[in-house]
Formats: C-alpha cells, structure tokens, sequence
C-alpha cells in the first residue's frame, strides 16, 4: 500500500479553497497547471511510499499513540506560494508548532514500525492545489492570487493514515484516488 500520514481540512475550508481556486483556474496560464480536486486537499504529515501490508497493524498502534500525545490545535489555510517552478500550494496558519509536532511523531511512529523513511527535513505546512506540466508556466500570478487567502480556524482533532491509489493505464488527466485507511483523535479530543 502506498501511504502516507495527513491533517484533512474540514468541508467547510475545503468549500472556501475551492471558491479561490475557481477563481485561480480562470487566469491565463491555468490551462497549463494539473490541478487538484478536493477530493485530494491534505495537509501531508509523513509520506511513507509503498508498505508491506504486514508492517500496518504496528503503524497503525504507533499512528495512535503519536496522536493521543498531541493536543487537538487550531489551523486555517493562509496564503500560499511554490515549491520551484512545479507546485503550487495554499499555506497554513494557527498551530504550525504543533502540527510540525505531530509531523514528526508520524514520522517516528513510521520508523519504529520499520518503514524505511526518506530523509528527514524540516516540516512545512502545505496542500499542494496545482502541479505544472513543464517548467515554463509562469506560478506567480497564482501565487500572488493565494497571498490573501484567509481561511476560517477550525480545530484539528484527529490524525488519518491515508492510501495513494496511483491511477490505473497512465491515462492523462487522472489523479491518485485516497482512501482513510485509519484515524485516530487527537489527546483530549472526543
């Protein structure tokens, strides 16, 4: 299984990004962006790749005691910007200390259960909203266009273990397919 370890946004921030991205799609230029869908919107924690089935019950228990250590805390999207000349994102604001936190301890939590993790690097809270097919496209406009994004606080209250189901045949245009796999509160969350 192809996981990873997520923040999911309420439907209410999603309805909110989704506003600013329709506006975002019908700037010149869009045409050249794959974008994402709702259905796709996550705040990535810990991308473990591929998993040995075998290996998920322990990830699941240690994806569990990682969230009942972590208070429940407050997020919003916040304006946004790039990673090179490929990815555009919608940033976050409010408990990033904390969501870099529990980051880390999904991170452990996937090392302990003996999934070989990528080299570790300093977390950044992002969802990622458009990749370019090429280098040329021009991301600024669509940065400048999420500077002033300012999303409704919500609380975070549980961590989700995610699958990537890759899209079958290479056909263009398709996006991976995710499913919850596992959830888990957050300490002091109901």
């Amino acid at each position: 299984m192809r996981l990873f370890a997520a923040v999911l946004p309420t439907r209410a921030a999603v309805d909110e990004l989704a506003v600013r991205i329709d506006r975002l799609r019908a700037l010149p230029g869009a045409g050249d962006l794959r974008w994402t869908g709702r259905a796709g919107w996550h705040f990535t924690l810990a991308f473990m790749g591929e998993v040995d089935d075998g290996l998920v019950p322990e990830l699941c228990t240690r994806l569990a005691r990682a969230a009942h250590r972590t208070a429940p805390f407050p997020l919003r999207l916040h304006g946004g910007g790039r990673f090179g000349r490929r990815v555009l994102w919608a940033g976050a604001a409010g408990g990033l200390d904390e969501m870099r936190l529990l980051a880390d301890r999904a991170d452990a939590a996937a090392r302990r259960a003996g999934i070989p993790m990528d080299e570790h690097r300093r977390y950044h809270a992002h969802l990622t909203v458009a990749r370019s097919r090429t280098d040329a496209t021009d991301l600024r406009p669509f940065v400048e266009g999420l500077q002033d994004l300012e999303g409704t606080r919500w609380n975070v209250a549980e961590l989700v273990l995610v699958r990537s189901n890759l899209p079958g045949g290479g056909a263009a245009g398709q996006a991976p397919r995710y499913e919850a796999v596992g959830s888990w509160p957050l300490g002091g969350a109901s």
